[in-house]
């Protein structure tokens, strides 16, 4: 094969600094389609973007030219920039340290689009912690 191919999904979840509930419902998509464009820019085609109030969730194909920090950090600070210089909202918004990324094999993907369409209800049942101790313990979601 002359040329390389790259298919790896990835799903990432990171919170709102201090888990503050910062992303309020009348301002949710347009953040995620901010997300959404800068993920574009980035050369990795995201699937969906969900979440809560004080994290998201993120089902992209990750450009093999960039690394995953790369990724996260450039969504991250555009995102908070926006929020704050463009949207200008009565709060400071800010994204927690840190993040989680898991590839998802392609027999996966639906399942997880569900999953993180699914946010909502999800978060009725468990926490964000719970959520994230299943991830880090490789369970089913």
């Amino acid at each position: 094969m002359p040329q390389s191919y790259n298919k790896i999904w990835i799903h990432s979840v990171w919170s709102t600094k201090n888990r503050e509930p910062l992303i309020a419902p009348k301002y949710e998509q347009i953040i995620f389609d901010y997300m959404r464009s800068k993920f574009k820019e980035l050369g990795c085609p995201v699937r969906i973007i969900n979440g809560m109030s004080d994290h998201v969730h993120c089902l992209f194909l990750l450009n093999p030219n960039r690394s995953m920090a790369d990724v996260i950090k450039n969504v991250k600070g555009s995102t908070s920039y926006f929020v704050n210089n463009i949207l200008k909202l009565e709060i400071k918004f800010a994204w927690q340290d840190g993040y989680g990324s898991f590839s998802i094999g392609e027999s996966s993907v639906n399942r997880t689009f569900e999953y993180i369409e699914n946010q909502k209800t999800k978060h009725s049942k468990q926490s964000y912690y719970q959520e994230m101790e299943k991830f880090i313990q490789l369970r089913d979601l």
